[in-house]
């Protein structure tokens, strides 16, 4: 340090400057006070962040069950792959109604064109007993469901963890082939039983013509017979002629022979005409629609108080098909909707099914069904004229 002392006179000002110097060693010191603390802070937050880090690390491990982030991404792989190339759908629904998880097998079966996850189950536009299905907290399994289009076997488990519902898995299987192979079938069999009750008529009246014969009433007996095969040829005859598709016209036969058998009054009304078999309708659509309405007339006919009797109509126009059916049974309440799965006034041995398949038929087809409340019921179902295959 240097201090400059300058001489002056009588009456002048003292003028002092003072020069002080800054050493490199007087920095040094400052700077070693303040680097310890500096250094303090960071050890600390290096030790924090090291904590917090392993901290991380050790939930990470918890939630990913040890698996290495290697792993974790060829698992998602795997997951995905195998996720949407099942053909059963599969659905992860919240407990707050939102999709969590859908793969291609049940946008395919649920008829959904977009993803859907993240979506409302509200929003998909589901058959109201279908989306109480998904959202269910019981379990069910294989519980048969109906959409506009397919027949679905849905199975759900409730996911559960620490105590709460997490949500619900859904898996969906198809089962519109099989359910349409079984209408068949079933189909065949009543076909199967009207040709047995058939040769159990027939045999029944050959021995009554035999009877008569060998109790010597050759007239009588030739009579009879002639008779008895003139009502059913006019029946075969009339059926044949006014319907020129082949699958219903041995429907309405069959019918009939089931009918006669079960003692119920089967009138086929003279304006049924069908003679346009290029209809845009499948065989078996017509089968399952008036196959199903005419099983319900009959039982209803039978269950009833007066002469059982059910009336079907079969006609086709430049507008489209007209079927009905009506039965002298007890009819059904008006508010029912009797074309909801489950539906039926069969509680023993109803499944509600007949009649939901009948809606969905008719819904594919955009056509309509109404239902009277005659004297019994009275279905109404007509389906638009439309270009074959489409």
């Amino acid at each position: 340090m240097r201090t400059v002392v300058p001489v002056f006179g009588p009456g002048q000002r003292v003028v002092a400057l003072v020069a002080v110097g800054i050493t490199v060693a007087a920095i040094s010191a400052e700077l070693r006070e303040r680097l310890w603390p500096l250094f303090g802070v960071a050890g600390a937050v290096l030790l924090v962040g090291a904590l917090g880090g392993w901290l991380i690390s050790a939930r990470l491990r918890r939630q990913t069950r040890g698996i290495a982030p290697d792993e974790l991404s060829n698992l998602f792989e795997y997951h995905e792959a195998v996720l949407h190339s099942v053909r059963e759908g599969v659905l992860l629904v919240g407990r707050d109604g939102r999709i969590g998880l859908c793969n291609d097998g049940a946008r395919t079966l649920l008829g959904l064109g977009e993803d859907p996850v993240g979506r409302d189950l509200t929003s998909l536009g589901l058959p109201e007993e279908l989306a109480k299905a998904f959202t269910s907290a019981e379990n069910r399994a294989e519980e048969l469901h109906l959409t506009d289009a397919r027949v679905l076997l849905v199975s759900t488990t409730a996911v559960r963890s620490g105590g709460r519902a997490q949500g619900t898995v859904v898996v969906l299987r198809d089962h519109t082939e099989l359910q349409t192979l079984t209408g068949e079938l079933t189909t065949a069999r009543g076909l199967a039983e009207a040709l047995r009750s058939q040769a159990h008529e027939a045999a029944n009246r050959l021995h009554t013509v035999v009877s008569l014969v060998e109790i010597g009433k050759p007239e009588q007996a030739v009579e009879f017979a002639t008779a008895e095969l003139a009502l059913a040829q006019e029946l075969t005859d009339r059926v044949v002629g006014a319907v020129a598709e082949p699958v219903l016209a041995a429907l309405l036969l069959g019918k009939a022979a089931e009918a006669s058998e079960r003692g119920v009054e089967l009138t086929i009304t003279p304006d049924t005409v069908i003679d346009d078999v290029d209809l845009g309708v499948a065989s078996r659509d017509l089968v399952t629609i008036l196959g199903n309405l005419i099983d319900n007339g009959l039982d209803a006919a039978v269950s009833g108080t007066g002469h059982p009797k059910v009336v079907v109509t079969a006609r086709a126009d430049e507008d489209g098909l007209l079927l009905r059916v009506a039965d002298t049974g007890p009819g059904v309440p008006e508010d029912a909707d009797v074309f909801r799965r489950g539906w039926s006034t069969k509680a023993e041995d109803g499944h509600g099914l007949g009649l939901a398949l009948v809606g969905q038929a008719v819904r594919r087809y955009g056509g309509t069904v109404d239902v009277g409340h005659d004297d019994g019921a009275v279905f109404t179902v007509r389906l638009p004229r439309r270009e074959a295959g489409r």
